[in-house]
This record gives structure tokens, sequence and C-alpha cells, in this order.
């Protein structure tokens, strides 16, 4: 299957992440199949956030699951440090997973109920063997001190004893353990309540710029990621829409999809004036998604053209791509 273009992939030395044509199917009833992710490809650069956008079951999370291998993929490359994950065995794959970290939607289900938080935070130090017994614990409480929490306080206490915004700092310290170069953030505050999620992506900037992270930033939400992203990569349904800087993307959105998520987003100003374009029907359904452009069936542009031919990701301003035949 085609993918959606590498015109916005980036020549660059200093790429850490690479992913090329990344397809995810998954079996379904009937012999059909599921296209969850279908030929995407983006680069990351060392010390960027890359936020990842869209609605619910456009793909987004079975993305980050696949680059860090943690699902089985279709086809596609994905090199982090200039080394094919895809292509590797299982025992130079695992020599890798310490510069690779992700943190999961629920901070509640993502922590072992039965271990203290010291235990947990220790773990991954513990598998690997890094450091004496009592170097992982002063490192243990050099990390819950980092993320906001008193070390002496929350240690011997357990996940379900704590709310979801503490649980998610919890869960933050757990995956800086190791150092990470890369840092998968799936939807990390989407079950917080919002004056928590703000302490939260304040957390993560903090620890980015601590660690010198790399983050990848899932988010079905265009007013979270505006804060916390460098470049901004829309998806629909397995494919890529658009691919833009955050004040690019929130003042001139060129994708009709992208237009109608930015309209989405509420103001603090009831009198300001904005355009709004709702997007009308349901989504498809990825077993059977439609021919040509698979955002046709709901956009207001579409045309012949647009079912017999797939768009391809091209520049429309500088670092500005889109992915659609009659750009606005």
């Amino acid at each position: 299957m085609a993918g959606s273009g590498k015109a916005h992939m980036r020549p660059s030395a200093d790429t850490i992440l690479s992913v090329e044509d990344l397809t995810v199917e998954f079996k379904a009833a009937g012999g059909s199949s599921v296209k969850a992710v279908s030929g995407i490809s983006f680069d990351l650069v060392r010390g960027e956030t890359l936020a990842v956008v869209g609605e619910s079951g456009c793909g987004k999370s079975t993305l980050g699951k696949a680059i860090l291998r943690l699902i089985p993929t279709s086809g596609g490359s994905v090199r982090f440090d200039d080394r094919d994950l895809l292509a590797m065995p299982e025992n130079e794959l695992r020599q890798m997973r310490p510069a690779m970290q992700m943190i999961f939607q629920d901070p509640v289900s993502s922590l072992d109920p039965r271990f203290s938080v010291a235990r947990l935070v220790e773990e991954p130090l513990a598998i690997w063997e890094r450091g004496t017994p009592e170097e992982r614990s002063k490192r243990v409480d050099e990390l819950l001190e980092a993320v906001g929490l008193d070390a002496q306080i929350v240690r011997e206490r357990k996940p379900y004893e704590f709310s979801g915004g503490q649980c998610q700092r919890i869960s933050i310290a757990r995956s800086l353990a190791l150092e990470p170069l890369l840092l998968i953030c799936d939807e990390p505050v989407s079950a917080l309540d919002v004056s928590i999620q703000a302490q939260i992506l304040n957390l993560l900037q903090d620890m980015k710029e601590r660690y010198g992270l790399t983050l990848v930033f899932i988010s079905h939400d265009l007013a979270v990621v505006k804060a916390v992203s460098t470049r901004i990569m829309v998806m629909y349904l397995g494919k890529v829409c658009e691919v833009a800087g955050p004040d690019t993307l929130y003042t001139s959105p060129r994708h009709h999809y992208t237009h109608a998520l930015v309209g989405s987003v509420p103001l603090p100003d009831p009198s300001a004036p904005r355009a709004r374009a709702a997007i009308q029907g349901e989504p498809p359904s990825p077993v059977d998604p439609p021919s040509g452009c698979r955002f046709r069936t709901r956009c207001p542009a579409a045309t012949d053209k647009c079912a017999a031919e797939e768009p391809q990701l091209a520049e429309v301003a500088p670092g500005h791509f889109v992915a659609c035949h009659h750009p606005r």
C-alpha cells in the first residue's frame, strides 16, 4: 500500500528516530484485517518533541507501540540511533530497550498494585543490575523528588493509595530510571483532571530539559500539544494528513481535517470570533477504508480525484506539509 509520502523527512545527521512506511494490520473475523497504521513515515531530531494528534481510533497509540516493537508490525522500518529495530533479533533489541521508554495512557493500571512505589521505580534498575542496592535506593529517592513527590512519604505506599496525577508522576519516575534517550508518551494526561494536566505537562517539559530527552507525545487534544510540541503530525485513519510547527498549524491549517480539529479547541474568550468547521458523518471502518483519500467521505472539498488517487504529502510552505488534493 502506498504511503502518504516522505517529503517531510529531513536530511539531518542528528536524527535519533526515522520511521519509514510503517504498517500495522490486525487480523479480523472473516479473513479481513484492521488497517490500523498504513505506511506512515516521519523522523525525529534529538531534543525535539513530536506531537501525534488525531481522533480516537486513528492509530496513534498503535503507532507508538509499534515503534517500540511492543506489538507486531506488518511492514516498514524503524531506525533508532541508526539501527533498524524491526530487523533486530530479540537479544539485540533487549539491549536497546533501556534507551526507549513509554508512559502509558492509564497511570493507575500501568502500575502493579502489589508493589510499593520504591519497588516500582527500582525494578528497572534491579533488572539491569545498575548499581548496588544502596545506590539504587538513593536513585529512587532522586527520581521521586524530581517528579515532585516526597520520597520518604511515598516510598512504601502502594499505587492504589494515590490519585491519578500522583500515579502518573510515579510512572514518569519509573520511565526515567534507566536514563532513556527517547520517551513515548501515550496520552499521558487524558485520564487526569484539567488542573492536574498542566502540572504533568510542566513536569514533562522539566524532565525533558533536565535529562536531555526526545519525546513523541501522543494526544487527541490539540490544545494540550501546542504547549509542549516543536512539531505536530496529524493522523486520520492510519494515515498522515499534515505536518507542521505548532504555531503554523494553529494559525493556518491547510488540511480540511486539521482545520476542523483546530476549530474544535475551546477558547477562553467566548466573544472571540472563530471559524468553525463541522466534520460530517462517522469515521469509516479501518477494515475497509475508502479508496484514495481516506478523509474524502467526510470532506467538504472532495472530488472524483480524491476517490481515485491517494494524496501525497507536499510542502505548501517552509516546514509545512499537507496530503490533500485541494488544500485550504
